[in-house]
This record gives C-alpha cells, structure tokens and sequence, in this order.
C-alpha cells in the first residue's frame, strides 16, 4: 500500500531512527577519517550532534505539532553541534526544518522543497563547500528528489530510490577527493548522512527499530544549584590489564572531580559512571588505561533551563579554520548560520558578588600539564576537551555564562572546535565574546603570552590573531589501521609526526619520529622550540630527548613542559 503522506508522529519516530542508527555506526564512521589516528571523530561529533536533538524530540508531549517538532530539532541541533561534521549536520537539519514547520502533513512535494532547503542552507553555511564531502552526498539526495517529485507520490518508492543515489553519491567521493582515494576510504560526514537517511527509511516501513533515547528522571529534581553537571558513562576496552589497584586508583581520581561515581570491572571490560563538571577529564584518565566507547553525555543543568525558540533569521559568521586533522581533509571549513534571535536567557547563570573585570579568557584544554600552563597565563576558566572529545556549543556558553568578565576571549585550541566557538559566540548577549581561532594548544599559549592587559580589546584580538599565525605545531601519535597518506605507507601501530596540514614524519620510536617532524618544521626563520610531552612519556626519554634537541639546534632557544596530555607523545611547536 502506496504511503502518501506522514504526520508529526511518523516523521518523529523516522528522526529518532535516523539518530539511533548513526550512533550504532559512529565508531565504524570514526574509522573512515583518512588520518589513521587513535581519535577519529566524525561519527562521535555527529552522533552526539543528533543525539541532543533527538533528546529534544523525545520529550516532546503526544500531541505535539510540526511546528513544535521543527523547533525542538533546529534547537537540540544547534546546542548540540560539536565539530565540523556536527555543525554541517545542524545546517541541514535547520534548512529541513524551514520548510515542513508550517505542514501538517508531509508529501514527496513537501520532502523535495525541505531537502533543497537543507542542502540549500547548508551550501550557504560554507565559505569553500568542497565537493566530495557530505555536502556532496546532501545534494545527490536533494537532486534525486527534484528528479522523482513529479515521478511518484508513495513516500516509501521516493525515499527508496533516493538512499539508493546518495549510496551510489558517496561510493563515488573518493573519485573526487585523491586523499579519500589514496586512503581508501569514503567521506566519513557522507556516511554518517547516509546512516541517519536508512535508519528513517527503516521506521517508515515499519521495520522493528530503537527509537529509545535516554532520558532524564526529574521525580526527584529540586530547584536548588547542582554542584555537577554532566552524567557521563562508558566503557573502558582495557589494553593490557586492569588490576585491583587501576580500579582503586580511578574510582579515588573520579570521586575527587564527581559524585556516584561508579567503576565495574569485567575481565578487560571496565564500565563506569560518574556525574562530574569535567566529563572530557573522566575520559582523559580512562584513555590511560584502554580504549574508550559507548560515551553517553547527558548534561543535568541543560533540563533545567527554559529556551527560546529559534526563529528564522540566521547571522552568518566568517571562520577561518582550515579542515580539520580527524575529520579529514575532505571537510569544509565552514561559516555559521546563526540565528541572532535563538539567544536564551539561562536559568542556571553563576551569580557574582563582584563586578565584572574588564577581559577573561576560557581555553579549550587536555591534560594536566597543559591545564596548568593555561592557568599560569591567565585563563580563567578551563573546557577539558580537545580533539578526543569536542566541547558542544552548549558547552561553550556554560563557560561563557562562569567567567565574569565583559570581554571574553575564547581559545578553542583545535581545528574542529573553533566553529562551536563561533556559534557560542552569537548566542551570548550580555557579553562581548571574541573568538582567536587558535587551531593547537602552543597557538593558544602563544596567544596568551602576547596578550596586554593595557591595551584594547580591539588591539589585542588582532595582535594575537597576528602572533599566532608564526606558530607551526607538530603532534607526534599511533596510527590505528594501515593507509597510504601524499605517499607515505604507514602501517598500524606506526608512530606519525603530523603537522599543521599534513603528516610529517612516519616511524617506530617516538622520539627518532619526533626529532624528524621537527626538522620538517624549523627553517632559517626559527628562533623557538617548545616542546610538551604526554601522560603516556617516560619522564627520562622525554628529558633525552629534549637535550637532543638543544644539541641539534644550539642556536634556538628550547622550552620544555609535561603537557600530560593523552594520546599524543609530544606537541611540539616551532616559532
């Protein structure tokens, strides 16, 4: 039987599938980003992205209307965005969402204007759209549809065929992408879009599917602050083994930043829950021991607040940022559609007993070390994230919300986190936000070293704006699976050197592989090394290391710091 038209009620259960089936895939979507490293993202971002709009949808009462739908998506989307992946994501849904808000029911006439809407708007978000990402994979499905409107008015035959050209769309991005090629891979964003289209398609047909997503108990919730915010839980896939001792020491490590703070072990199977301000932090400290999965986020405080809807209006925002490393060179670097009249009063806003200072700073930051270095210099106010865990833009104006300052500058300190900067930035208005689009931890240092209390706002955004472009950084990491990258065969447990766009040296030993990163790095124009080792580095092969540096270039001064970030050896930069 022919399906003409759905209604609110299926085109709710058809967008809790689509977000249930990309987090099944998320981490096979993680492993498609071209750069073999340990924290590729993609899925995460783009999972945790829809996941927060799906919250939104599944409180929604039963008899709630399109209109309402439409707004719980573009808002859940928009707080949730994380990464470029998350944020293109969130354009295609706002776009989608412009067009059926007004139904009351939705035909092949209303898909087909609400997909070109969201390819549309999507298009519009991104300052150099590339073809070969999945935007590509968006468009495919939005001229499928143009083709088949006048064709058919059976919903099922339409979304059919049009999932079957975007599998055949994407299967064709490696043609035009030569990274994907060489990598052999597909763009990880396309298949992520593709995941969310089956998983709709699926509920439209009846098929037995999830459309659970967690939500939270508020039998006992009270009008008091909460001291933690986030209920974070997951699992740890130990590497080698976790001992009695392992288990003392992270349970003693979560209660110190958490409440109910839980850790079960099963053989090399660790499960673990803890409500805590520092989620990105809880996870760092697992990355020690293994491998991290099945990462559920759910922020206590955001229940809590009333938000404005999101209207129409969009305020587009110039970022600069270039593609990220983890979501692969084949995404675009993107300008934010924000809406300039979604900004919401907080319900949850710190009340200060001072007057507000005229600048702060928030940092994006991983890592002990690197925590402390960012403190020392004046930070105010410390994101734990990077590029294992993206802060969301909800994230951002918690931060924002806790520094008391009239003019705040924001150092996301990574490639894919600048753009939840920027969004923040528009949905705050009883500040002045400034966002340095610091794209690695030495940028933001560098940043903050050049910043002078004495001068304007205005002059110090563009001095450090200046400053850290003379920043090169290199991050010395694993690689997780064999690939070909510009020529370089690099196989799985291979250490890499990778630079600002590329990666820079491949070997066995870290620091012989650091040491041939650096060369690639510093040029006749150098005059400072710094160097930031890792929570995985002997504290002795880092100090030999070191020396063989000062060794190697006497004519260059030589800074060294425990970094304690994970994952990555050393950080080094070059100025």
């Amino acid at each position: 039987m022919a399906t003409s038209n759905i209604d609110v009620k299926m085109l709710s259960k058809m967008f809790l599938a689509g977000a249930n089936a990309l987090e099944a895939q998320k981490e096979y979507i993680n492993e498609l980003n071209v750069f073999p490293v340990p924290d590729g993202d993609t899925g995460t971002n783009m999972s945790l992205t829809i996941m927060s709009a799906a919250k939104e949808i599944s409180e929604l009462p039963e008899d709630s209307t399109i209109e309402q739908f439409s707004k719980a998506l573009s808002s859940g989307s928009l707080r949730g965005a994380r990464g470029n992946s998350g944020v293109i994501l969130s354009q295609l849904i706002r776009g989608f969402t412009k067009v059926i808000k007004t139904e009351t029911e939705i035909n092949v006439t209303v898909l087909t204007n609400a997909t070109q809407k969201a390819v549309e708007t999507a298009y519009k978000a991104v300052m150099k759209p590339k073809e070969g990402t999945i935007l590509t994979v968006a468009k495919g499905a939005a001229d499928m549809a143009d083709e088949l409107v006048s064709k058919t008015d059976d919903i099922e035959v339409f979304m059919g065929k049009i999932i079957e050209h975007c599998e055949y769309v994407l299967s064709q991005t490696p043609e035009m992408l030569p990274v994907l090629k060489e990598a052999g891979v597909v763009d990880s964003g396309g298949q992520g879009l593709l995941e969310i289209l089956k998983g709709a398609y699926n509920a439209l047909l009846g098929k037995e599917i999830s459309l659970i997503v967690e939500k939270a108990d508020k039998s006992n919730e009270t009008k008091k602050e909460l001291k933690y915010a986030y209920d974070t839980s997951f699992v740890i896939l130990v590497r080698n083994v976790f001992n009695a001792k392992n288990e003392q020491d992270y349970r003693i490590f979560l209660e110190s930043i958490g409440d109910n703070a839980t850790v079960k072990v099963n053989d090399r199977v660790v499960n673990v829950s803890v409500i805590t301000n520092d989620p990105g932090l809880v996870l760092t400290k697992a990355m020690s021991y293994g491998a991290i999965d099945d990462i559920v986020i759910k922020n206590l405080k955001s229940e809590r607040i009333n938000n404005d809807i999101i209207s129409e209006e969009a305020k587009p925002v110039e970022n600069t940022a270039d593609s990220p490393t983890n979501e692969s060179e084949t995404n675009n670097s993107v300008k934010e559609e924000i809406p300039t009249d979604s900004k919401s009063e907080r319900t949850d806003k710190p009340v200060f007993n001072e007057p507000p200072k005229e600048m702060g700073f928030i940092a994006v930051s991983v890592g002990e070390g690197m925590d402390n270095i960012f403190k020392g210099l004046g930070v105010d106010y410390i994101i734990s994230g990077g590029q294992t865990m993206n802060p969301s833009t909800d994230d951002m104006v918690v931060a924002i919300d806790n520094v008391n300052a009239k003019n705040i500058f924001i150092l996301p300190n990574n490639k894919n986190i600048i753009l939840a900067a920027n969004q923040a930035q528009y949905l705050v208005e009883d500040k002045n936000v400034i966002v340095i689009p610091t794209k690695t931890a030495p940028q933001g240092i560098t940043a903050l070293i050049n910043f002078m209390p004495d001068t304007s706002v205005e002059e110090n955004e563009a001095i450090m704006n200046e400053e850290i472009t003379r920043v090169k950084t290199g991050q010395v990491t694993y690689a997780v699976r064999d690939t070909v990258i510009n020529g370089l065969e690099i196989k799985q447990g291979n250490i890499m050197g990778i630079g600002d766009k590329e990666i820079l040296s491949v070997g066995t030993i870290v620091e012989d592989t650091a040491f041939e990163m650096l060369e690639r790095m510093i040029d006749d124009e150098s005059e400072l090394i710094s160097i930031y080792y890792g929570a995985d580095v002997d504290e002795e092969c880092a100090l030999d290391f070191i020396k063989d540096v000062e060794n190697k270039y006497p004519d260059l001064d030589v800074e060294a710091h425990f970094g304690g970030q994970p994952i990555y050896y050393y950080i080094c930069s070059v100025e």
